[in-house]
């Protein structure tokens, strides 16, 4: 599991290294930014695309996603188990994923096992984000912001029984039964008004997304089963005036070791020093695993077609959860299968409006 774990990791970090700044490539035709782009962040039309499919969920829902797509391995694994333990419901299944290791932000997520399975499923978003996140916080929350803005204007985003929408400064957007949430179900690349170009290898999840514009519920997730466990639904939120994601009534901080913060590891003159940069875990040493030409030491790690071309077959073949993991290329064109998981809950759902 520890071999598994760590080869997750280099992959993800792999994903990010090759994916984030790329933008997006074929739309060439679209006017250039006033300025250029630091090193290593993604513009603002690259983040509003990345926060599409969730920039609609409730607030603390969003700060959970955000915070656990800094640990892409833990999600692939949390997911796994779920899948292993379907039977589990309610305070018996609190109880055992408060046994486990996994960051706070993953363990809230088993109260949403569709969208945690979404986001092994579409790994190399989850990856995507989860850097983006890490080196651009508050670029990220900003970019949630105009998607709410944009649905709203669209006619898509209001309040209903499901849930709260207030508008202020911020678009801020809370169960309308504080113990009682409900995902909402859209298209993220039709519900913001005019088409936007879809994820490269987007995989719509079953049940959390509708096939036509327009905005839906499934069925609300009772939450109180996990009030009491220090992960749960209550302790999440935001400070949308500094734009930060709030845990435990306090900035989360994530110490995930999958990505590199640009911002501290990289000099004045934008040029990346691989001899000062921390050794994660010892699981990447960017002394002899990271080069400028292939990323991965052909001779210490794996070869290209484990990660490039082919991962159907090799080291990461235990993480094909069924489907085809495989053509990474520019932001990566697939990711690993997921198991699908019902809504859940005993509360009725409201239809499309």
């Amino acid at each position: 599991m520890i071999f598994k774990r760590s080869l997750v990791i280099l992959l993800c970090g792999s994903i990010a290294i090759a994916t984030a700044p790329v933008g997006f490539a074929d739309q060439t035709d679209q006017p250039a930014a006033s300025s250029p782009t630091p090193v290593g962040q993604q513009p603002p039309e690259q983040l509003q695309d990345l926060v599409a499919p969730i920039a609609l969920y409730p607030d603390a829902l969003v700060a959970q996603i955000l915070a656990a797509a800094t640990y892409p391995p833990e999600v692939v694994e949390a997911d796994r188990w779920m899948q292993q333990h379907s039977k589990l419901t309610g305070q018996k299944l609190g109880n055992e994923v408060d046994k486990q290791s996994w960051d706070p932000s993953v363990k809230a997520l088993t109260q949403f096992p569709s969208v945690l399975a979404n986001m092994d499923k579409n790994l190399s978003w989850t990856s995507s984000l989860g850097d983006a996140y890490v080196n651009q916080p508050q670029d990220v929350m900003d970019a949630v912001q105009v998607m709410r803005r944009r649905a709203q204007s669209a006619g898509e985003l209001k309040s209903s029984p499901q849930e709260t929408v207030t508008e202020g400064q911020t678009i801020v957007i809370q169960p309308a039964n504080p113990e009682v949430v409900y995902v909402p179900q859209y298209d993220p690349w039709l519900v913001y008004g005019a088409p936007l170009v879809a994820w490269p290898g987007w995989y719509p999840f079953p049940g959390l997304y509708l096939t036509t514009p327009g905005f839906a519920f499934g069925f609300g997730i009772g939450v109180g089963f996990f009030g009491g466990f220090g992960w749960g639904w209550h302790n999440w939120g935001f400070d949308w005036a500094h734009r930060a994601v709030l845990f435990n009534h306090g900035a989360y901080i994530s110490h995930s070791r999958t990505f590199l913060n640009h911002n501290a590891f990289i000099n004045h003159h934008n040029v990346m020093n691989h001899n000062t940069i921390v050794n994660h875990n010892t699981l990447v040493n960017h002394n002899t695993v990271v080069n400028h030409n292939t990323v991965v030491n052909h001779n210490t790690m794996s070869n290209h077609n484990t990660f490039g071309h082919d991962t159907r077959s090799g080291a990461f073949s235990g993480f094909n959860h069924g489907g085809t993991a495989g053509g990474f290329s520019s932001r990566g064109r697939s990711s690993f299968g997921g198991g699908f998981h019902g809504g859940g809950g005993s509360h009725g759902g409201g239809g499309r409006r």
